[in-house]
């Protein structure tokens, strides 16, 4: 169970109604299947904090293990990996594709520095309400540094619309 200080917040419903669908979806699905701490990360958690996240071609999410058992004796997930990426890599890793947008769901999930890799934990928690559900994300400080931790164009992107926000 969440030990620290968590924000609670309303937000107005995404622009993106396949974005919307997808989040009530996520939610309806956590609130049935999840005991531990979840986050949405990536381009959607920059959604949720008001900045652009630019093309979204998923919604990426950071469950534990035992979450990951759960959702997978629940709903259909399949692993898309094609060996190990360059720069991340996932102990469980599952696609949920019935929502608009795909759902990627992943435990154990690590980011390559270096010849090391480092797991991807936040540390804060953010409840941002949707209707009557709640989808958490990383406080958007926290989001920055994550996606900077990337590297990645797109990502460097995604957290500059954050400064702003």
């Amino acid at each position: 169970m969440w030990r620290g200080a968590m924000t609670i917040r309303a937000m107005t419903p995404p622009n993106d109604p396949y974005l919307f669908a997808t989040l009530k979806a996520l939610a309806t699905v956590m609130e049935r299947n999840a005991c531990d701490n979840w986050w949405v990360i990536g381009s959607a958690a920059v959604a949720l904090h008001g900045g652009d996240p630019g093309q979204m071609g998923d919604v990426d999410v950071i469950v534990s293990r035992q979450d990951f058992s759960e959702l997978e004796s629940h709903i259909p997930l399949a692993d898309t990996r094609k060996g190990a990426g360059a720069a991340f890599r996932s102990e469980c890793f599952g696609c949920w594709s019935e929502p608009s947008i795909r759902v990627e769901f992943m435990a154990g999930f690590k980011l390559r520095v270096g010849d090391d890799w480092q797991p991807v934990q936040p540390r804060t928690r953010e409840a941002i309400t949707l209707d009557e559900h709640k989808i958490f994300v990383p406080e958007r400080g926290e989001l920055i540094a994550i996606l900077h931790s990337f590297g990645r164009a797109k990502d460097l992107r995604r957290a500059a619309t954050l400064l702003g926000v």
